[in-house]
């Protein structure tokens, strides 16, 4: 079969010397018929779109996926940069939003309030820009749809990926105890994180890391601060009843202190000199139990016998130090700093010094409540971690202490929290020291972490050595993949590897030789 070129004006017969002219896309017509319909089509990829959703050739699937994915965008765009900063476009797409709310604050609330999808879908229909972004969206939908990709199965890809819908719950109660580490969850509710987010949130001030463990156990809070080993030992029912717990985002890493009352001033110098202390600590499946640990172990010291270590919730830490029922402590600050102020103890170190940037306190939520409550969950997860962003940032830190000192919170003065949170502080010793890195805050929950966590409850006979599945219990308890997502949709850059080398003072975990890293301390060090 020949197929001729098109000539309008030539007035050439449908068919020459019986040769059938066809069109080159195989269809039994001639070229010029493609022509004369798309003179009648819409021009642009937005109107040609609207005029096929509007035939009806697009599924309900296409367009409520669609909206979905317009009004995450929607959600986005109007915080980024303060709102519009200087892109043109978004600038176009937050007034739409203001405008069709009445005025800004009038649309933050809007947008996280409890009619959000009716106001982010009255402004698609009626704004120009939100209009094109929808249909573009449509077409996307519409893409991912027709190769078998729903909506679920995208968001478990990506591990707590977007929200399949609205927030199955906006008022929650989350269990903190009174430190600096709990900085990112304590400073999301005087500072708007948590409203950014559609949340409104009730902190509860708990007396001990106990109380936190016993309410998570009975149902009683919807999320909770923790010590980063407590949902490995709680998960594992160690300590407790068996109750699988997720640790969500890191809160903060450093921030810790060995401070030593100061009737041992001049004697203290290196960790033999804790022969026969009474150490406090503030739970026994803490970061603080572990290093104070591998600290004393390297002078030789048996931490089970000669010290005696002891949990001291860390609002009592100071005054134990003050009237001698403790000699020296490795707590959460700001109480190291406090013992500082109140003139009851000086830093002996700080806990960067042995291990820079180590975890200490997360963000943990229940299995059972996760699964039930998924889009707030991650609602709430990534508010923390937005937080811990902002609390990163040195600039920021001041504020922070005036927002979280009061009584509500800390209830500590001003000036204490302040030297904790910006790393200029008196160390007791007549020292006035700069440490920026004296606490810092990366949401990201290093897996390696897990496993350093894991080697150390076996090596001081915590965790049974055949339960110490090291993989098996990273990978289902610390959410690493869905922290990394939602570290990026605020603008962060996660790292891509779940495991590193984690270099400490006295040697380097590598978290795939775990077994070999015990085996080699004790050889050492003797326990």
């Amino acid at each position: 079969m020949v197929v001729l070129s098109p000539n309008l004006s030539s007035g050439i017969s449908p068919q020459i010397n019986n040769f059938q002219l066809n069109c080159p896309c195989g269809g039994d017509h001639l070229p010029q018929d493609h022509w004369s319909c798309m003179e009648d089509m819409p021009q642009t990829p937005a109107e040609l779109i609207d005029d096929l959703v509007k035939m009806g050739l697009y599924t309900s699937e296409s367009v409520d996926h669609a909206r979905q994915l317009a009004q995450s965008e929607l959600l986005d765009s109007l915080f980024l940069d303060n709102v519009a900063g200087s892109d043109p476009l978004k600038r176009q797409l937050c007034q739409e939003l203001i405008q069709e709310a009445g005025g800004l604050d009038a649309a933050l609330a809007a947008a996280f309030g409890p009619q959000a999808t009716e106001f982010l879908g009255t402004t698609m229909q009626r704004g120009t820009f939100s209009r094109k972004q929808f249909l573009k969206q449509i077409s996307v939908a519409a893409g991912l749809l027709a190769f078998g990709i729903s909506t679920q199965a995208t968001e478990t890809a990506h591990g707590q990926g977007k929200p399949s819908g609205p927030l199955e719950k906006t008022k929650l109660r989350i269990g903190f105890i009174p430190i600096t580490c709990a900085t990112p969850i304590l400073m999301s509710k005087p500072l708007g994180f948590y409203q950014k987010y559609g949340l409104d949130v009730e902190l509860v001030k708990m007396p001990s890391w106990a109380a936190i463990r016993d309410s998570a156990i009975a149902g009683e809070l919807d999320a909770y601060h923790m010590l980063s080993p407590m949902p490995i030992s709680i998960s594992l029912g160690l300590g407790s009843t068996t109750f699988p717990i997720r640790l969500a985002s890191i809160e903060n890493i450093n921030g810790q202190a060995i401070t030593v009352a100061n009737k041992h001033k001049g004697k203290v110098k290196g960790p033999a000199d804790f022969k026969g202390f009474r150490i406090g600590v503030p739970f026994p499946y803490s970061m603080h139990n572990l290093l104070i640990r591998y600290y004393l172990a390297t002078g030789g010291l048996n931490p089970d016998k000669d010290v005696r270590i002891t949990p001291v919730p860390p609002p009592d830490s100071v005054a134990k130090l003050s009237i001698g029922e403790l000699d020296a402590m490795l707590m959460p600050d700001p109480f190291n700093q406090r013992a500082v102020y109140e003139k009851a103890g000086f830093i002996h170190m700080l806990s960067k010094e042995l291990w820079t940037g180590h975890p200490c306190c997360a963000f943990a939520a229940s299995k059972k409540w996760i699964d039930a409550h998924p889009n707030t969950f991650r609602a709430v997860n990534k508010a923390i971690i937005d937080g811990c962003g902002f609390s990163r940032n040195l600039v920021n830190r001041s504020r922070i202490a005036k927002a979280i000192a009061p009584r509500q919170f800390l209830n500590q003065p001003e000036a204490v929290v302040t030297a904790v949170l910006t790393g200029q502080f008196e160390d007791g010793l007549g020292n006035t020291r700069k440490d920026t890195n004296r606490i810092d805050f990366d949401p990201y929950p290093w897996q390696s972490f897990a496993y350093w966590i894991s080697s150390q409850m076996v090596r001081w006979n915590f965790l049974p050595s055949q339960r110490a599945r090291y993989q098996e219990i990273a990978d289902q308890i610390f959410l690493t993949d869905a922290a990394r997502t939602l570290a990026k949709e605020v603008k962060q850059t996660p790292p891509n590897q779940d495991l590193r080398v984690e270099k400490l003072k006295f040697d380097t975990f590598d978290p795939k030789n775990a077994t070999a890293y015990i085996k080699a301390q004790k050889t050492k060090y003797g326990v």
